[in-house]
């Protein structure tokens, strides 16, 4: 959604909303319908490299599967963190569960 004088980015399923100054919005080098989906990636992807959230929720923040949020870290050269939670879910996974 965007404002007069800001971006606002609505995190619906967070209860949050990020507001970002027109000024900071106009030097994105993005065309408007880009903006909030990069910067949800963006977000994913430095909340992900710095433990804050999993690999799950950052690629739900970042609103792509599984395949699609992988090959970004990927293209990133970001490393997956591998623990109990991703493997409990891949278990889970091949289970059918």
């Amino acid at each position: 959604m965007i404002v007069t004088d800001k971006l606002l980015i609505t995190l619906k399923k967070m209860g949050l909303q990020i507001s970002i100054s027109d000024s900071i919005v106009q030097a994105l080098r993005l065309p408007e319908q880009r903006v909030e989906q990069e910067l949800r990636q963006e977000l994913a992807i430095a909340l992900y490299t710095q433990n804050i959230l999993p690999f799950g929720k950052a690629r739900e923040l970042a609103e792509m599967d599984k395949y699609e949020f992988g090959q970004l870290l990927a293209r990133r050269g970001v490393v997956r963190h591998y623990g109990l939670e991703e493997l409990n879910d891949d278990l889970n996974y091949a289970r059918g569960e």
